[in-house]
């Protein structure tokens, strides 16, 4: 080896004891003046190996992993300077990984003083691979016994786990649970393969676990563990391996190990995940002593023919899913705010309407505003799963008397009878009962039921249905002033499993409706309709052969059709019986012995297809229907879904809903948006680009399929519909007349946005349309667009008291000035001159800011409480990040551009997160570092350069301020500039890791309203 020239050597020396220096607490433990400049390696070798023993000594910290961490770093600095002298030493890419993975293993020192390094796995912690048992691979488990050795903290998800495998890790586990590990197992029930000896083991030891017994629903197949490590060397499993013997030795098994330290955001992903899961009241935790009876009982009903679903929630505290507490929240907000106390629920069957009304009960009653309750239904057993679910909802075996089958009540406060009882023995006092529940009301027009609706005089009116239409077309809505107040929908319970997944065809059938009469608020003239449908031989043949292409085996099809007429009808059912599928008409002219043998013939395969007009309630609810056939267009989402849902019941030889829509030139009125959002919970504006894309993000199990014809026909209509023609618009408030801007919303169908995106508003429309004489400020227009996502009741009022010049009387009152200032005019100006700019609001913009706001107030769908006396904001309304500022006291809050703020005034921290960083809504590096954990927890990566030492990481540690976050799911909302954000209050410390950025979580003093909850969370159910 050459010699080194002195002053290349100096410089290296130099620079590296300076590095070193940096790295020690006491920098006087090495005197540089002793180092003399060397001219041979040797002499390089011998000067480094002194000092960096005596740097490693001089290390100080807070324990044994800060300790190690320091002295690694100065031996990776040597290993630096040695790669630039010698060539031929080892790459300092191979020293750093060697002295990263010790650290990442190393354990507490031993009574000796020694720090001891476990046996770590076959592959490096900072590696991955693919495991497949083969040839020279090292056994899956052998090594989860080593990443047991090293971990801190384990996350099992196992569809099902035997005994022979938790005796296989045994030794190991308990090792690693007597060291102070944490293990958390989440299992099910799934075809009953699971042993109960191995979660009583698991249990036994010291580990966590939670058992979905409802495997119908819940449908967890996954396989994988995942090993945290504080060091940031966590690595994770991910395949076939359930924990059994076989799968963790000899079987034919295929195992992804990934290493956090290459692939940091597929572990985040896991992480994640596995919190949503655990977090998820369908997996319920297990404890041997109180459940293993129940647990027995489900894995034997599992293995038993017919896979028979337990219900047993003796122990259970009944907490809502997030969409039943959307739907708590929705009555809720119908009652408190818009004073509606008669409201109709819809839901699916099997989503749980009992547990809602149960639980709508619960919180009346806790309120003070309902005690006395009658609950009605037509059947002995209905009453008697009813009044088991009240109890275990009230958390009281007492609860409720029944009324049927010759019980009669003796206290008469909480009774659940049968209608035909209250028939025969009507009820002396009509307010005897606070509240009256009413299922399956789509019976509400029997003469029995009628009588009794007819009579009773109850404070609170609730009714429980499926199905609100009827097959011989009465409307059961009047009882609730026309109205549906609240309705499940439906991506939310196909991402629950509490429906049968759908595969959704749209074909092009080659007719051209374009000429068609059509009738604003009608759609097509369904005369006109009949004819073009009844008599195409054509269209019938694009259909049958359509049906081989998708169904396969049509023989088994279970299918049933919607047709635009009773001709329409018997003309399908006439050609598809000529084709060898045997079919039938069902109307509503049928006799209503005809139509229940037909639906019987369809159960049991007689006939293949019912052809039916508008017959989509309980007169077809036949579960085992696995084909839709729609027939006919309707643009009118309610009437779609109804249809569609005919088939989405769950059945046991049904693995999903396939259906056939065939799809034409549509007249330019029609709107396919509203099909794809009812179908997907699209956006408006997002929809397009679903559709673009091939609806990429649809729950497990769903497909939405369009030809290349019908996608075209789909975007043309759909973007249409969002380019709304100004002009044509004015031309039909022409033809209105001088109405409100409610009503023409109503009569139209339009939304109120269409007004305002990219549109200067109401009273430009009336001008365009010769109602109004003076030409509106187009500024305000686009203002008055900015202020659509206003959703609490006071600022409501109080835009209204600003119309009528009432002046701000307190310190709240000037916060909501100034909040409304900042959102009409940007937020730029100080808030000196906010009076004189609310001035300009007078004459046609002060009506159309009263008819806004009324249009506001009745689209309120949840109750908003205030938090504080002097910041006007409401926990889970909406605010744009200006009004939030100018709430909080904040002068000219446009010019605050970043993402977090202190507020010393209030000594309040202002968390302002955007869940969907990407443009493009899915980064797999961003995805998951600001998450909902459960709807209470929540996680929030910090910016990349806080350290837990800095004056603002110990405010947030310590609670001397308060954190208040603001969270939406993107940054952009297209016509309408930035969206606002959801206010979700206040949250306290839980925990934090990691340095620039720290990551902490939250715990919200009120949990995430259940919209918010489902797009900041992790899993879509």
């Amino acid at each position: 080896m050459s010699d080194l020239q002195p002053g290349i050597y100096q410089h290296l020396i130099t620079r590296e004891v300076d590095a070193l220096l940096q790295a020690v607490s006491d920098r006087e433990l090495i005197d540089r003046r002793s180092l003399d400049i060397a001219d041979s390696h040797e002499t390089l070798a011998r000067h480094l190996a002194a000092l960096t023993r005596r740097a490693l000594r001089s290390v100080r910290g807070d324990s044994d992993a800060v300790r190690l961490a320091r002295q690694v770093e100065i031996v990776n600095r040597v290993a630096d300077l040695i790669g630039d002298l010698v060539p031929e030493a080892a790459s300092p890419e191979e020293l750093v990984e060697a002295a990263e993975e010790l650290l990442g293993v190393a354990r507490s020192r031993d009574a000796a003083g020694q720090v001891r390094f476990p046996a770590r796995p076959v592959i490096p912690l900072t590696g991955s691979a693919l495991l497949v048992n083969g040839r020279g691979q090292p056994e899956i488990g052998h090594e989860l016994k080593r990443e047991l050795a090293s971990a801190d903290h384990v996350d099992l998800l196992c569809a099902f786990v035997k005994w022979n495998g938790v005796r296989v890790l045994a030794e190991a586990i308990e090792e690693f649970l007597a060291r102070g590990g944490r293990l958390r197992v989440v299992t099910t029930t799934y075809i009953g393969a699971t042993d109960r000896l191995a979660l009583d083991r698991l249990v036994a030891m010291g580990a966590e676990v939670r058992v979905s017994y409802d495997t119908r629903m819940t449908r967890l197949h996954a396989k994988a563990w995942l090993f945290h490590r504080g060091s940031g060397l966590s690595t994770a499993y991910v395949g076939s391996s359930n924990l059994s013997q076989t799968a963790l030795s000899h079987g034919l098994e295929w195992n992804v190990r990934l290493a956090q330290a290459e692939q940091p955001h597929l572990i985040d992903t896991f992480i994640a995940t596995f919190d949503d899961y655990w977090g998820d009241p369908s997996f319920e935790p297990y404890d041997p002593a109180q459940d293993a009876e129940r647990l027995d009982r489900a894995l034997s009903a599992e293995r038993a023919e017919g896979r028979v679903v337990v219900l047993d929630f003796a122990r259970v505290d009944v907490r809502p899913y997030s969409y039943q507490r959307e739907i708590l929240d929705e009555l809720d907000a119908e009652r408190q705010i818009h004073g509606r106390w008669r409201n109709l629920v819809v839901m699916a069957t099997g989503t749980g309407k009992t547990v809602v009304a149960a639980l709508d009960y619960r919180r009346l009653r806790a309120a003070g505003q309902a005690d006395s309750l009658l609950f009605v239904a037509h059947r002995a057993e209905i009453l008697r799963q009813s009044l088991l679910t009240f109890r275990q909802v009230m958390r009281d075996e007492t609860f409720g008397e029944l009324y049927v089958d010759g019980a009669r009540p003796e206290r008469w406060r909480h009774v659940f009878a049968s209608v035909q009882s209250l028939h025969a023995n009507p009820l002396p006092e009509p307010d005897r009962f606070d509240i009256v529940i009413v299922d399956e009301f789509h019976h509400a027009e029997a003469s029995t039921y009628r009588r009794l609706l007819s009579a009773v005089r109850p404070k609170v009116l609730l009714g429980l249905t499926a199905t609100p239409e009827r097959a011989d077309g009465q409307d059961i809505k009047h009882w609730f002033d026309g109205r549906i107040a609240t309705e499940l929908r439906l991506w939310e319970a196909l991402e629950r499993g509490l429906l049968a997944p759908f595969q959704y065809f749209g074909v092009h059938d080659g007719t051209d409706l374009r000429q068609v009469g059509w009738r604003r608020g009608q759609g097509y003239d369904a005369g006109q309709l009949s004819n073009v449908y009844t008599g195409n031989d054509r269209r019938v043949a694009v259909v049958l052969e359509t049906l081989q292409r998708k169904i396969g085996d049509v023989g088994r099809m279970r299918a049933i059709g919607f047709c635009v007429s009773i001709d329409h009808a018997r003309f399908m059912a006439d050609h598809f019986t000529r084709a060898g599928l045997p079919s039938v008409a069902v109307t509503a002219q049928s006799p209503a012995g005809e139509r229940s043998q037909a639906l019987r013939d369809l159960r049991d395969r007689r006939i293949n297809a019912v052809f039916t007009v508008d017959l989509f309630n309980e007169g077809v609810d036949v579960p085992e229907i696995d084909t839709v056939l729609f027939l006919r267009p309707t643009d009118s989402a309610t009437i779609f879904l109804q249809q569609l849902g005919r088939g989405l019941r769950l059945a046991a030889d049904k693995p999903c809903l396939t259906v056939l829509d065939f799809v034409g030139h549509q007249h330019k009125q029609f709107r396919f948006d509203r099909r794809y959002r009812a179908l997907t919970g699209a956006s408006r504006t997002g929809i397009a680009r679903e559709i673009e894309q091939g609806f990429p993000t649809l729950p497990a199990g769903c497909v939405i399929d369009l030809d290349r014809d019908v996608r075209r026909l789909v975007l043309e209509n759909v973007r249409q519909a969002l380019s709304l023609n100004w002009r044509d618009l004015a031309r039909e408030l022409r033809d209105l007349g001088d109405v409100s801007m409610s009503t023409f919303l109503q009569e139209t169908g339009l939304d109120v946005e269409d007004l305002y995106r990219r549109r200067q508003g109401w009273a430009s429309l009336r001008h365009t349309a010769g109602l109004e004489a003076a030409s509106p400020d187009e500024g305000l227009g686009r203002a008055f667009g900015r202020m659509l996502h206003i959703d609490d009741v006071e600022r409501l009022a109080f835009l209204t008291e600003v119309l009528s010049s009432r002046t701000p009387q307190s310190p709240r009152e000037l916060r909501l000035m100034a909040m409304l200032d900042a959102m009409l005019w940007g937020g730029s100006e100080p808030a000196s001159g906010m009076e004189a700019r609310l001035a300009k609001l007078t004459g046609g913009r002060a009506a159309e800011l009263e008819e806004l706001a009324d249009v506001l107030r009745s689209g309120i769908r949840h109750v908003a409480p205030p938090l504080d006396p002097v910041v006007p904001l409401h926990v889970h309304a909406r605010y744009s990040k200006n009004e939030v500022l100018a709430a909080f006291g904040i002068d000219k809050p446009a010019h605050m551009r970043e993402g977090v703020k202190y507020v010393e005034e209030h000594r309040a921290d202002l968390f302002f997160v955007t869940i969907d960083k990407s443009e493009n809504h899915y980064s797999p590096t961003t995805l998951y570092h600001d998450r909902a954990i459960s709807d209470e927890l929540f996680q929030w990566e910090s910016q990349s350069t806080l350290r837990s030492s800095t004056a603002t990481a110990r405010r947030y540690l310590t609670g001397a301020s308060t954190i208040h976050l603001l969270i939406r799911q993107s940054k952009r909302d297209e016509g309408l500039g930035a969206p606002p954000y959801t206010y979700a209050g206040p949250m306290r410390y839980v925990s934090h890791d990691g340095e620039r950025p720290i990551r902490f979580v939250w715990r919200l003093d009120h949990p995430l309203p259940p919209e918010v909850f489902h797009y900041a969370k992790v899993t879509a159910g």
